[in-house]
C-alpha cells in the first residue's frame, strides 16, 4: 500500500509538472511564445488564448489569419474568431467581421459585455467600434493582387456548383439553371495545403482550467457571407475544464459538419488519450470525405496533448506548437497523418 501511495504521488507530481500547457495549430511560434509569456506573467488562460491568437492576427500568419489575406469573391478580407472559457462554458465569437483587425479581441468582448455568443457581419463591426476597436481597411496590396490574379484565371478555383455559367470554367455572376442536373461534385484541392487556414489554440492553466480559441480570415475566394468552422463552438474549438480542450484546422466547410472539437473533448472525458481522441475524430470525417484537408489538436486537463491529421497528397504530416514546463521553450511538434 505504501508503494502504491508513493507511485500515486509520483504520478500526480508528474502530471502537475506538465501544467500549464499551451498547444496551437501549425508552426506559429510567435503565437505560442506570446501565449506562454502571458501565462508566465500571471495572465489568465483566456488572456493567453486572446493574446496568442491575436499575435497571429498581427503577424498575418501564413496569410490565412488576420487582415490582408484570403480575399473573398469581391476582393474583401473578412474575419472569423472565437474564444471559449472552459470554466463557465461561455463563448464569444464573431463571423464575417469587416473592417476590424483584432477579431479574437472582439470575440472576447462578446463574452464580457453581452449575453450573446455570436455576432456577425457589419453589425459585429459596429459592436467592435463601440467597444473601442479601430475601424480600418483590411485590404492590402497583396490581397488585391491575389484577387486580380484570380479574376484573370477565370475565377478558379471557387466554391460554386450546379450553376450557370459553368463555375469550373468562368466567372459569375452565377445563377440557378432553368433545369437542374446535379453533377458529381469535383473535390478541388483549390487551397494548396500550404495555405493553412486558422490558428487554433488550447491553453490549460496550472490549476487545470481550460480555454480555447481560433482566428482566421477563412477560405480564399470564398462566397461573401461564408462562415467556416472557426467561430462555431464545438467545431473550430471547444474547452471544458472538466475534460480538456481541442481545436481544428483545415477545410472548415466539411469539418464543421462533424463538430470535431466537441467530439474530441467528449472522447477525452471518457478517458481516451488525447492523440487517440484526435485520431478518432479524423477517422469519423474520413468515412464521408476521404480527401478532406484537416487536422485536430487535443489537450486533456492533466496537460497531455496530441494531434492528428488526414493524409492526402501534399499533406502527410502536421506541424503544431507545444509549450509546457517539460519543454525548455515553445517547441514545434510533428505527427504523421492517418
Amino acid at each position: 500500500a505504501c508503494l502504491l501511495l508513493v507511485a500515486l504521488q509520483l504520478a500526480s507530481a508528474a502530471s502537475a509538472a506538465a501544467l500549464p500547457v499551451v498547444v496551437n495549430t501549425w508552426a506559429f511560434r510567435k503565437a505560442a511564445e506570446t501565449a506562454w509569456r502571458v501565462l508566465q506573467l500571471g495572465g489568465s488562460e483566456l488572456d493567453a488564448v486572446e493574446r496568442g491568437c491575436g499575435q497571429c492576427e498581427i503577424d498575418q500568419c501564413d496569410g490565412s489569419v488576420g487582415y490582408g489575406g484570403s480575399p473573398d469573391e469581391s476582393g474583401e478580407t473578412t474575419l472569423d474568431a472565437m474564444i471559449m472559457d472552459g470554466n463557465t462554458m461561455e463563448v464569444g465569437a464573431v463571423a464575417d467581421l469587416r473592417h476590424v483587425k483584432n477579431a479574437i479581441g472582439v470575440a472576447r468582448k462578446v463574452i464580457e459585455y453581452t449575453k450573446h455568443t455570436l455576432l456577425v457581419g457589419e453589425s459585429a463591426s459596429l459592436f467592435a467600434v463601440r467597444m473601442g476597436f479601430p475601424y480600418e481597411d483590411l485590404t492590402t496590396q497583396k490581397s488585391l493582387s491575389m484577387y486580380s490574379t484570380w479574376l484573370n484565371q477565370s475565377c478558379q478555383p471557387n466554391y460554386w456548383k450546379n450553376v450557370v455559367p459553368d463555375s469550373s470554367k468562368s466567372c459569375g455572376p452565377y445563377k440557378r439553371p432553368e433545369k437542374v442536373t446535379f453533377k458529381e461534385e469535383q473535390t478541388i484541392l483549390g487551397r494548396s495545403v500550404l495555405n493553412h487556414d486558422t490558428i487554433g489554440m488550447v491553453v490549460v492553466g496550472a490549476s487545470g482550467t481550460v480555454a480555447s480559441g481560433t482566428s482566421t480570415n477563412g477560405a480564399v475566394h470564398k462566397i461573401p457571407g461564408r462562415v467556416g468552422d472557426s467561430p462555431i463552438a464545438g467545431a473550430g474549438s471547444y474547452a471544458d475544464s472538466t475534460a480538456g480542450g481541442a481545436a481544428a484546422t483545415g477545410d472548415g466547410d466539411i469539418m464543421m459538419r462533424f463538430l470535431p472539437s466537441y467530439q474530441a473533448v467528449e472522447y477525452m472525458r471518457m478517458g481516451t488519450d488525447p492523440t487517440v481522441a484526435c485520431q478518432k475524430v479524423i477517422s469519423r470525417i474520413q468515412k464521408y470525405a476521404p480527401k478532406f484537408f484537416g487536422a485536430v489538436i487535443c489537450v486533456n486537463t492533466t496537460g497531455n496533448y496530441g494531434a492528428a491529421c488526414n493524409k492526402i497528397p501534399g499533406f502527410t504530416q502536421f506541424h503544431f506548437m507545444a509549450s509546457s514546463p517539460l519543454l525548455s521553450q515553445p517547441t514545434e511538434q510533428v505527427v504523421d497523418c492517418i
